[in-house]
């Protein structure tokens, strides 16, 4: 009875941990949501924030979960996910988050939990136990998304200039203000869809490894998918201003227009990517949305420097994590 009671105390606890992650995706991701909305003036930061929030969890009734059965059963094999390596992954994504967000630089968290799950089981079993075709792909949305981000949302820049071409800017302005409030909601109920699952997925991951659900189960508990949702939701609520403050306005100079375009085509990279249960990082897919309009109005516009940087952060953030989360799995191993 006491080795039940202590391996459902040690769940407990990392669940809460999981949690804690659930809350930093939010709170550094809630500059993904909002940046425009706000640089743009349509709304204030503690309006847009609850805004953001309440799609956040409205997603919850719009999206499967897909995502959370790729992160939770689709990353390694079965058997090789146990306590330790849960525990150390969501250390090195927790890390990684609360560097990223001192220093102001929108990394993904969504690629730092990823990381860390791959570092961590490296650690314990090797590379040959992870899901090579899963992972290729998570991987090649790093390029992916942005990449479709920038297209469709100077696309949707290019038809919105042709459309009202010959109307008064100040109109533009007046109607795309009330617009933008449609498109900030649609890239916060995909970014709560994609997100939040992330977490769910690993919650899973810790169920089925200590016994606790079913591995042949097609869903999580309930209490899982609800927590998760609401616990983001409430991270989003909180907002992380630095990262805003980069996203709205040092990459590019967004007016209303702009932040509809941007908003609009994020949001359709990630209701795609989240309908085919791809993990991808609704930061690298608004950031790649801001840059492409950005590149529409004007080539100079775009802060090419630090986009640049921004990519670096990209680049190192899984292999990061991957080395955190396996240092503390072998330090780890050697305490306990």
């Amino acid at each position: 009875m006491e080795a039940v009671q202590t391996g459902l105390w040690l769940v407990v606890l990392l669940v809460g941990l999981a949690l804690v992650f659930d809350f930093m995706n939010g709170f550094h991701d809630a500059a993904n949501s909002i940046a425009t909305v706000v640089s743009t003036g349509v709304l204030r930061p503690g309006q847009a924030v609850l805004f953001a929030a309440f799609f956040n969890v409205a997603a919850v009734f719009v999206f499967h979960l897909g995502v959370a059965a790729t992160v939770g059963r689709g990353l390694a094999q079965p058997g090789v996910v146990d306590v330790q390596v849960v525990f150390s992954a969501l250390c090195g994504a927790i890390a990684w988050n609360i560097i990223t967000w001192y220093y102001g630089i929108p990394s993904s968290s969504s690629h730092a939990l990823i990381g860390g799950i791959v570092g961590a089981v490296i650690a314990k079993a090797g590379g040959s136990v992870l899901m090579v075709g899963n992972l290729a792909v998570i991987f090649a949305f790093i390029l992916v998304a942005p990449v479709l981000g920038f297209i469709l949302s100077s696309l949707i820049m290019v038809a919105v200039a042709w459309l009202f071409r010959r109307a008064r800017p100040s109109a533009v302005d007046h109607w795309f203000r009330r617009l933008q409030l449609v498109s900030a909601g649609a890239y916060s109920l995909g970014h709560g869809g994609n997100d939040a699952q992330k977490t769910i997925g690993i919650i899973w991951m810790l169920l089925i490894a200590t016994g606790h659900t079913d591995p042949a189960a097609e869903a999580p508990p309930v209490w899982v998918i609800a927590s998760c949702y609401g616990v983001m939701a409430l991270g989003t609520a909180f907002g992380g201003w630095r990262i805003v403050k980069t996203m709205g306005q040092k990459i590019t100079k967004l007016k209303a227009v702009g932040g509809f375009c941007a908003e609009t085509g994020g949001a359709i990279s990630l209701f795609l990517a989240t309908i085919f249960g791809i993990p991808v990082s609704s930061t690298h897919t608004i950031t790649g949305a801001i840059v492409g309009v950005g590149s529409i109005q004007h080539a100079a516009a775009v802060r090419w420097g630090l986009a640049g940087n921004i990519v670096w952060a990209w680049i190192l953030t899984i292999p990061a994590c991957a080395f955190m989360a396996a240092l503390v799995y072998w330090v780890s191993h050697l305490w306990f």
